[in-house]
């Protein structure tokens, strides 16, 4: 071999080239030796379109992808959460806080006295004493949007609806100041399940939960006023059941459920009435009078095991009304507070 041969083997680019080829014919080799022999071609040549169409077209199995294909995942389903953050209603240690009342009018509760905004700032003036250390207060409105009649109206069972532009009126002050919205139905003789449905636009909205009003609920031939009225648990249990399909189907978080209460009549057999997946259940106490009575209300109807504790104040008919740090006191323990 000559000499400039032999000197341009030693150099670094020729050494360096050598290595590389070398390095090929090892993996080449070490590939064919790993290979299965289902993977492998044989001596005869490619296989066939019967080895193909049985090994799926790609000549790998049909789980299988080819190594550049990313498979794409399902997307991450967002779930909303409660004002303030959350998916439980009584979570983050909140002390609920609530105006009660309709829309355009002070006679059915404080709430309708003034427009949307302005009863905010009221209420939370209201609202801000009930808090303890560590705790948030959740201001609550508790819109009445089936309100019970004297007269049987046009469809003959003793109530109506307010209009939707006042309830999507509150519910949009309630997403400007993170406050839940709650839809209080009065139905006189028509049956809970059938007009919550009829406010499902609304219940399907993250901040909105729902109240029932058993005194409202009336059988046929009575009256809205003359008497007080009453509810059974099967017709709760058909509108928890509902509302919890309806709060799982939108995935929502959990919903306020209310039941108010001021005489063991009004829910006979209230012990029938079952929890629900998704709702946070409340038994109110809406009697009024002076403290004792009001406590004598409060004892003989609360159901601490199997439901939070709601109470309500009255600003016009109450006799020395609870302060909040009074209410905070009361056993079995109050978790939300109403004004009226």
């Amino acid at each position: 071999m000559s000499p400039p041969r032999r000197s341009l083997l030693r150099s670094p680019l020729a050494v360096t080239l050598a290595l590389l080829v070398a390095l090929v014919l090892v993996a080449g080799v070490l590939g064919r030796g790993a290979g299965s022999p289902a993977t492998t071609p044989s001596a005869a040549g490619p296989p066939g379109p019967a080895s193909l169409a049985a090994s799926g077209a790609s000549g790998r199995g049909s789980g299988d992808h080819a190594p550049y294909v990313v498979v794409a995942r399902p997307p991450i389903e967002v779930r909303p959460e409660l004002p303030g953050g959350g998916y439980q209603v009584f979570g983050h240690h909140r002390f609920l806080v609530a105006y009660y009342g309709t829309a355009q009018t002070a006679t059915m509760g404080v709430l309708g006295t003034t427009d949307p905004d302005t009863m905010h700032q009221r209420l939370m003036r209201a609202a801000r004493p009930f808090r303890k250390a560590g705790e948030q207060i959740q201001p609550v409105y508790e819109l009445i949007v089936t309100v019970a009649d004297a007269s049987p109206g046009p469809d003959g069972d003793y109530s109506h609806d307010i209009p939707a532009s006042y309830v999507r009126e509150y519910l949009a002050a309630a997403h400007r100041h993170h406050a839940l919205l709650l839809l209080d139905l009065q139905t006189g003789r028509a049956d809970f399940p059938t007009v919550a449905k009829r406010w499902a636009w609304a219940l399907k909205d993250p901040s909105v939960g729902l109240a029932l009003d058993p005194e409202w609920r009336m059988r046929p031939h009575q009256v809205p006023a003359q008497v007080i009225g009453s509810v059974r648990a099967a017709e709760v249990n058909r509108t928890s059941a509902w509302l919890s399909r309806l709060t799982r189907a939108n995935s929502l978080p959990q919903k306020l459920f209310v039941l108010h209460e001021f005489r063991l009549t009004m829910l006979p057999d209230i012990q029938r009435i079952v929890h629900r997946p998704g709702l946070a259940m409340v038994q109110h106490a809406d009697g009024f009078g002076t403290r004792s009575q009001k406590l004598a209300t409060y004892h003989a109807i609360a159901r601490p095991a199997q439901f939070r504790q709601g109470f309500k104040l009255f600003y016009q008919v109450d006799i020395h009304r609870f302060t909040p740090q009074d209410v905070r006191r009361i056993q079995p323990r109050v978790s939300f507070v109403s004004y009226q």
